[in-house]
């Protein structure tokens, strides 16, 4: 079996597209002056909520949201997290963006706040600007050379490469390790790509197609980026490299020579959580880089949804992280009303403490109309490119407003398996019927569990 079929076979089973909840969601949908548009960027409605959601996105880039938190509140599947996921898209596509649920925060082995504060790291970056040196070119030729896998004798991979890079002054042979090899194949390079492999790191990377090189297949839509010309220049060469990476990726960094040096002297150095003095030491370096100006700060969004599942240990960190210097934005999301604070008796609006309410911009999300909710199925359905009847479309608008529009949008795909059975690709009202009582909600389940309470363990 050639290369080229192998990793257009591994690439169809590694990358059988998978389709998460918000995978349609490009932005907030506003236009030139902020005013949201009633359906744009994958979100429909929700016209107040996009409108104050689009203030905070230009009090974040102008640097005017410090020591403020933002908390959506709404009933379940009214669009909490799509909002949080929209204003990190508004920010930039190398924004960092850390979601996690209230109820994550339980681990044997390492403490609440530590969990906190890996994803308050997580979500700040640092852009750096750096000089590297990279072959830059598009591939002219691409030969790999072949070996057993080495747990499946029976499957070929890579254990290196020779590539020609050429530009229009240049032209260079190259052999390649595995590691790089690998990376070509996984990246599905052929010829007319243009390619930059880091000289230090080995990295490579893809930056499109390049037009006019012989016997090179092209196709007239790509999915890459398409150069008309070729690059000219050298091959081998300096560049300037933009790069965003996170403050929990340094405290890794430094973690990892710190136990390295350990171990030398042949201490174990094992370490479940991160050395506050480590966290220091990074922190007072990426400050003197900030001041000398070789790296941006890059301030990403942490959006913690069930924000009430959190105790007041849990807030009285984010209430401390929301005052030091290096703060992400931190976005919550709640459905509750007046409840208790977890780990004490108080009763508080949402669970929250009222000094930390306090210091947030609340943004309040209403439940979708019909109409809404019908929009939403489409975009889903296109998004998971599920053929849609119109009687199955309003049964599944008449089941969102009855039960919920998480429940309507996860019958899609089950839907789509029975049509497939059935020898259709367009989904009918009975296959919605059908596929309805096979997965109930949450309602039904609890009628259930009324009905053989007595069959329960107890």
């Amino acid at each position: 079996m050639s290369i080229i079929r192998e990793v257009k076979e591994e690439s169809k089973r590694q990358a059988l597209k998978r389709i998460s909840v918000h995978s349609h969601i490009r932005g907030l949908g506003l236009d030139e002056k902020g005013e949201p548009i009633r359906i744009a960027d994958g979100l429909v409605g929700q016209v107040e909520a996009r409108k104050a959601a689009g203030m905070v996105v230009k009090m974040i880039k102008e640097g005017k949201l410090a020591g403020r938190g933002i908390l959506f509140v709404g009933p379940p599947g009214s669009g909490k997290t799509a909002l949080a996921i929209a204003i990190a898209r508004e920010l930039g596509e190398d924004t960092p963006f850390v979601m996690m649920n209230g109820a994550e925060l339980y681990s044997a082995e390492v403490k609440k706040t530590e969990i906190l504060m890996r994803a308050v790291r997580r979500a700040i970056g640092i852009r750096i600007r750096e000089f590297r040196r990279v072959y830059e070119g598009v591939i002219k030729e691409l030969k790999f050379a072949l070996a057993s896998h080495p747990f499946n004798p029976y499957v070929k991979v890579p254990r290196g490469a020779r590539i020609t890079l050429a530009t229009k002054d240049e032209e260079k042979s190259l052999e390649v390790d595995q590691s790089i090899a690998m990376q070509l194949a996984q990246l599905g390079v052929r010829r007319g790509d243009l390619i930059s492999i880091d000289a230090d790191s080995g990295e490579v990377f893809k930056l499109g197609r390049v037009k006019g090189v012989e016997k090179a297949k092209y196709y007239d839509v790509e999915a890459a980026k398409v150069f008309e010309e070729m690059p000219k220049g050298k091959i081998f060469k300096e560049k300037e490299v933009i790069r965003t990476v996170t403050l929990y990726d340094l405290d890794e960094a430094y973690a990892a020579q710190k136990r390295a040096m350990i171990s030398i002297i042949g201490i174990g150095a094992e370490e479940r959580e991160i050395d506050p003095e480590i966290r220091k030491a990074v922190d007072e370096t990426v400050r003197k880089a900030l001041d000398e100006g070789k790296v941006t700060l890059v301030p990403g969004v942490l959006f913690i949804d069930d924000v009430h599942m959190l105790d007041i240990e849990a807030f009285s960190f984010l209430s401390r992280v929301l005052e030091s210097e290096f703060s992400p934005i931190i976005i919550m999301a709640t459905n509750r009303g007046i409840t208790k604070i977890r780990g004490t008796d108080i009763e508080s609006p949402h669970g929250i403490p009222l000094d930390l309410l306090d210091r947030l911009l609340i943004i309040t999300v209403r439940p979708y109309t019909p109409d809404e909710m019908k929009e939403i199925i489409l975009i889903r359905a296109e998004e998971e490119e599920v053929k849609l009847s119109k009687d199955a479309t309003d049964l599944l608008v008449k089941i969102a407003s009855e039960r919920s529009l998480r429940y309507a949008v996860q019958l899609l795909q089950p839907a789509k398996m029975i049509a497939e059975k059935k020898g259709r690709e367009e989904i009918r009202v009975e296959d919605v019927e059908e596929v309805s009582k096979l997965f109930v909600d949450v309602t039904q389940s609890v009628e259930l569990a009324k009905k053989w309470e007595d069959k329960f363990l107890k």
